[in-house]
């Protein structure tokens, strides 16, 4: 039986050098201990990174071919593109633990340790040398680049208390205090955002990436370092903060580029299992797939929006925080009317507002609209958008006039000088009869989802009332405490008297 088919926990009874070697546990790099368990998950068909949607045909093929040749990665993106969480979910692809030297820091390989201190070791006590274990959890290293970081942080430092209380030179290995990368031996190390590290700090990975030397205060050492190295970056970072340095951009094996999802269907799937709600929201909050539906849009409009800076990107956490405030907005409702369940409404779409404009940067002309008016647009867009889906497209109407016009009994009511004020914090019992107040709206609806729950139904007047807005059949206004509905021509009107008025 060989090391790797003893069980977990008759492996970490092995204390001792000599237990070890009786085992038949081979030495191997990291990169090849990867390359070794993805080929055994893909023989089997297992997915390694489950949870990742929409890499399934683009990113995940490119990162598995690049473990394959023992590659260091980077993985190049806007924000928001799951990069740090595929790095941390490499990490499954290690063995569930494997031996160190007890005490080392530099989680010296028994049979192989490159650390003054592991040789010494070995030296003084041969087979009977204890040894600890390490679980892969703790084999994974992250460091966010930033402009103070230093190489001491990242390669280490000469102590001075330690030579002098040892009484050993400054070029002695035990006087040196290990920073994060040699410390990260056997280990996968991260540098997040690694245009932002200072040129020069980007200089002394070199040698690291290639040959395994380091320089402490001008004192080479030959460290063999076995490491797996994942960096990230925004290409917004090549431009506004700093860049990869051409050398080091050399040396990096795979560079893999992230997207953002292609459809609707991914972009729900990654903000339903990354949004975090309490299980009473769950249970008391009911959502439809057209709510989700137009969450995702909300995004997508973001994207290719002229007052949002396309190279800065719109984060996935976009949608999740906007799901979560959807869902917190139809609860606060819910409790404030004293109810046991709710359903969310699309007025609720207020409460998303504060999602959106804390996760956009702007342009120019986004700056000059103010970031609450934008992030009201790229709403009111997403429903416009999504309305076409549920119901006749008014342009094609007003194009085609002997189309009959399903919207005329509504258009009409409100021509009539008829107004509606849809309350954000109105019971269930008011909601419905606002909306059932509107002659025509409910027959639009059960037109043609007739067998849809009631619930449902209510939530498609709502949206016909915003769509018919959307393409300028009728007027919306925010309230203080609502949104109000009138006809557009007579609030034209409104707006020029005030004016008049004014002057």
């Amino acid at each position: 039986m060989s090391y790797y088919d003893i069980p977990a926990k008759q492996l970490l009874k092995i204390t001792a050098l000599e237990e070890l070697k009786a085992s038949g546990y081979e030495s191997i790099g990291i990169k090849d201990e990867l390359r070794k368990n993805l080929i055994a998950a893909l023989k089997v068909e297992k997915s390694v990174f489950s949870g990742i949607w929409g890499y399934e045909h683009t990113v995940i093929p490119d990162i598995e071919r690049a473990i394959l040749a023992k590659h260091n990665i980077n993985f190049l993106g806007l924000r928001g593109q799951a990069k740090t969480r595929i790095a941390r979910m490499m990490t499954l692809l290690l063995d569930e633990w494997i031996p160190c030297i007890e005490g080392s820091v530099l989680n010296d390989d028994p049979l192989n340790p490159i650390s003054q201190y592991g040789i010494d070791l070995l030296k003084a006590q041969g087979d009977k040398m204890p040894i600890s274990w390490l679980h892969r959890a703790d084999r994974y290293t992250e460091k966010l680049a930033t402009p103070d970081v230093s190489i001491a942080d990242l390669i280490g430092d000469v102590d001075p208390i330690k030579a002098a209380s040892l009484k050993l030179a400054y070029s002695d290995q035990r006087v040196i205090h290990y920073g994060l990368i040699p410390r990260s031996h056997r280990c996968i190390f991260v540098i997040n955002e690694l245009p932002d590290l200072q040129a020069r700090i980007q200089v002394a990975l070199f040698n690291i990436l290639q040959e395994g030397d380091i320089q402490i205060r001008g004192f080479k050492l030959r460290l063999p370092l076995d490491v797996q190295f994942v960096f990230t970056a925004n290409p917004e970072d090549y431009t506004n903060r700093g860049s990869i340095v051409t050398p080091l951009k050399d040396r990096i094996d795979s560079q893999i580029i992230t997207h953002y999802p292609k459809s609707i269907e991914i972009g729900k799937k990654i903000t339903q299992q990354e949004a975090r709600l309490e299980s009473i929201q769950l249970k008391t909050v009911q959502s439809f797939e057209l709510v989700k539906d137009l969450v995702e849009q909300i995004a997508i409009e973001a994207r290719i929006s002229e007052f949002v800076d396309a190279k800065s990107g719109v984060s996935a956490r976009l949608t999740i925080s906007a799901y979560e405030n959807l869902v917190s907005a139809a609860e606060r409702r819910k409790l404030i009317n004293g109810s046991k369940d709710t359903v969310i409404r699309v007025s609720d779409f207020v409460g998303v507002i504060p999602a959106i404009t804390g996760k956009v940067e702007l342009v120019y002309e986004g700056e000059q609209e103010g970031p609450g008016i934008v992030a009201a647009n790229l709403i009111s867009k997403a429903i416009r958008t999504q309305f076409i889906n549920f119901f006749p497209d008014p342009e094609k109407i007003r194009k085609n006039k002997k189309t009959e016009n399903p919207y005329k009994t509504i258009s009409d009511w409100f021509g009539k000088g008829n107004m509606l004020d849809l309350l954000l914090d109105a019971s269930d019992k008011e909601y419905k009869e606002t909306l059932h107040s509107v002659p025509g709206l409910s027959d639009l609806v059960t037109a043609k989802f007739k067998k849809e729950p009631e619930a449902y139904q209510l939530f498609l007047m709502e949206l016909a009332l915003h769509g018919l807005a959307e393409y300028s059949l009728l007027s919306k206004h925010a309230l203080e405490e609502g949104i109000q509905f009138k006809d557009l021509i007579s609030s034209m009107f409104n707006l020029e008297d005030h004016a008049a008025e004014d002057l």
